[in-house]
């Protein structure tokens, strides 16, 4: 593709240029996290992570690494800037985003630093689009101190049976309560809906669980309307990982190949909504 193999005048004059030969591989990660219209864009030498957020209760980070891209140059330590995810979106799909075997956009995206626009070069079929988003200053994005070390449950699952008890739970529910415990049930999913209180359980010996690391029995609900978002995530994935710390926070990290089998992650991060009572 000509936009990636071919050096553009002026490239000296950026502080970041990323090209990619199937725009798709950026795009369908960026979907995944589209609830907001705003993203912070943050690269670094491995490559980026783009951020949206939703009041201070729902963070969604999508990790592109600097290997997905074809070239990947930064002139600075971190390149930071927020843009209009939907209009990015927009201009990323611009040629339709076309499936078609052996027909792919090819995207370069550049940035020339504070106050100037993201600008992209679109190519497909040797027709090239010239999109120019106004960047803005990036706000920090909230620090949920969901850190390793403080991770009282895990369970890592194949994201089909977690589409498979989604698609089955009563989503009137205004929260998901989230049981993960060393004893029975190990790991429940439970809703309270207009049809009456449903549960899934999932065996910690089930093929569709790849770990189960638990030490305390935890429950915690979590609103539905927090959580919808994330099922975008989970739809592209193909493993997912579902963690709690001590103060009832909620990771989701979603495994999720492009269309070239090259692994990206997305992951999610939800305060609780209140703590159940243990019986």
């Amino acid at each position: 593709m000509p936009l990636s193999t071919q050096s553009q005048t002026g490239d000296d004059n950026y502080v970041l240029v990323a090209s990619l030969d199937n725009v798709r591989n950026l795009s369908n990660i960026l979907k995944a996290i589209t609830f907001k219209d705003h993203a912070i864009f943050n690269a670094t030498p491995n490559g980026l992570k783009v951020t949206v957020e939703d009041s201070k209760c729902l963070q969604a980070n999508a990790f592109i690494q600097a290997e997905i891209f074809q070239e990947f140059t930064i002139r600075e330590d971190s390149v930071g800037f927020q843009v209009n995810l939907t209009v990015l979106l927009d201009c990323l799909t611009i040629f339709g985003g076309s499936t078609v075997p052996g027909v792919a956009t090819a995207l370069r995206m550049c940035y020339n630093g504070y106050g100037y626009p993201l600008t992209l070069f679109l190519e497909e079929c040797g027709v090239v689009t010239v999109c120019k988003i106004n960047t803005q200053e990036p706000d920090e994005p909230i620090d949920f101190e969901f850190c390793s070390t403080n991770v009282t449950n895990k369970v890592i699952l194949q994201s089909e049976s977690l589409k498979e008890a989604f698609s089955e739970l009563d989503m009137t529910s205004e929260v998901l309560q989230i049981t993960m415990s060393p004893s029975q049930p190990y790991f429940r999913l439970s809703t309270f809906g207009n049809s009456g209180n449903a549960h899934y359980d999932y065996p910690k010996d089930s093929d569709m669980m790849e770990l189960f690391q638990c030490t305390k029995t935890q429950s915690n609900r979590y609103k539905m309307s927090l959580l919808k978002p994330s099922t975008k995530a989970l739809a592209l994935s193909c493993k997912v990982s579902v963690r709690t710390d001590g103060r009832g926070f909620l990771s989701l990290q979603y495994l999720v190949r492009n269309d070239d089998g090259q692994i990206c992650f997305v992951e999610y991060y939800c305060c609780p909504d209140e703590e159940v009572e243990e019986e």
